[in-house]
């Protein structure tokens, strides 16, 4: 409880609850709040401009944990947090938005398939770096029956105690609210490929069609399954504010939930974002994605109320079959996409989510000119469209943490100048 926490702690905690406080209420922070909601709207008055930063592996990180103070565990977790927005409204200054509360999530269990993955890691001293693994699927039409269906459950209980400690720490300063995600993705392709393998995903689409749509069938099935399951227990929550959705963009949205929620009932999928992405088949072509993972996404984008689809895979050659999904609104364009084709097929009607290429970032040679070049590119061929950047993925800034915020503010001069 919090009351076993030292008062050092306790103090710690509290303060940063009270500048949390104080920044959701700043007006350049209720402005961006504003601009989401206008961008979501179909009305953007400006490009978005978003940075993260949790993956960066450097020595010297924008956020480094010699700053934090808490000694308990759980404290430092949620030191670490605020401490992380302060952060990105006092430094990074990009168009993440603070809000005046605190989320926990209910605490769900979810099984497996049946059979195992065992996966493989190199020794890359803490770096990220290559892996495989042993597909336990060696065989569509042998082995199909080893798979099961995921089971769930939930622990209450511990759910509404962990919520009980959070409001000893921070009321009256900060509301404690049940809010979160129970997945990134919604897409599919990543559970098959550790189930069949990589090579066997593409393989099967020639020499097993039938197997392989069974596999997407079953997966399909499951995905819905958990949904609904979450949906019927009462666990599903709004993401329609200052929530992450999609590979890398913010909830806003004055149109989810539908106009017959309300409060006193559970939330639906209708009334959420969901993601869709298939950054694994991005060595197949769009027949092939047209017939095996389409049809299954689309069964899932259909039960949601909006729809954000991609990641890190260039869409251009396949976005006349993603277009056929009615509650589409956000379109991730990669570093490997057409810009201008994207853009004359999105106009106003879906967001252009775009993704600049961290290397942009990474490298040695910081080079501000190459920057400006290419997000000046972006803002001359989506002249029309609603335009977000999203710097994400990154993992390395060379030791230079000052990067990342250079980088929103050449943003912002740089869209300045184009309006």
């Amino acid at each position: 409880m919090a009351s076993q926490l030292e008062q050092r702690d306790l103090d710690i905690l509290r303060s940063l609850a009270e500048r949390k406080a104080q920044i959701a209420a700043d007006p350049i922070n209720l402005e961006r709040k504003r601009l989401w909601y206008k961008h979501d709207a179909g009305q953007s008055e400006r490009p978005m401009v978003l940075a993260e930063f949790g993956g960066v592996r450097d020595r010297v990180k924008p956020l480094s944990d010699s700053l934090l103070e808490c000694r308990d565990p759980w404290a430092r977790g949620l030191e670490h947090g605020m401490r992380a927005e302060i952060y990105q409204f006092e430094e990074l200054r990009d168009d993440h938005v603070v809000e005046a509360w605190i989320n926990t999530n209910w605490k769900v269990q979810i099984g497996d398939y049946g059979v195992e993955v065992v996966q493989h890691h190199a020794d890359n001293e803490g770096h990220l770096g290559a892996r495989r693994w042993d597909a336990p699927i060696q065989d569509l039409d042998r082995d199909f029956d080893k798979l099961r269906p995921r089971t769930f459950s939930v622990d209450r209980e511990a759910t509404l105690a962990e919520k009980e400690r959070l409001e000893k720490v921070f009321s009256p300063i900060l509301p404690v609210r049940i809010r979160g995600g129970f997945w990134w993705t919604m897409g599919m392709t990543w559970p098959a490929i550790e189930l069949i393998g990589l090579e066997g995903l593409m393989i099967s689409m020639f020499d097993n069609p039938q197997g392989l749509h069974r596999l997407m069938t079953f997966l399909r099935d499951d995905h819905l399954n958990f949904a609904n399951w979450l949906e019927a227990e009462g666990l599903l929550t709004l993401d329609n504010e200052n929530d992450y959705i999609g590979s890398g963009s913010m909830g806003y949205t004055h149109n989810l939930p539908q106009p017959d929620w309300s409060e006193d009932r559970p939330t639906r999928m209708r009334d959420r974002w969901v993601l869709l992405e298939s950054q694994e088949t991005v060595g197949v072509g769009p027949e092939q994605f047209e017939e095996f993972i389409f049809p299954y996404q689309l069964s899932i984008a259909e039960k949601f109320g909006k729809c954000y689809y991609g990641c890190c895979e260039p869409v251009h050659n396949r976005l006349h079959v993603l277009k056929r999904i009615p509650n589409l609104e956000r379109i991730s364009v990669s570093p490997w996409a057409d810009e201008p084709f994207m853009a004359e097929e999105l106009g106003n009607d879906v967001v252009f989510s775009r993704k600049p290429n961290p290397t942009l970032i990474s490298t040695p040679v910081f080079d501000e000119n190459a920057i400006r070049a290419d997000l000046r590119h972006t803002l001359e061929v989506t002249r029309g469209c609603r335009v977000e950047f999203a710097m994400k993925d990154v993992h390395t800034l060379d030791n230079h943490p000052e990067r990342l915020p250079r980088w929103v503010e050449l943003a912002r001069q740089t869209i300045d100048k184009a309006a």
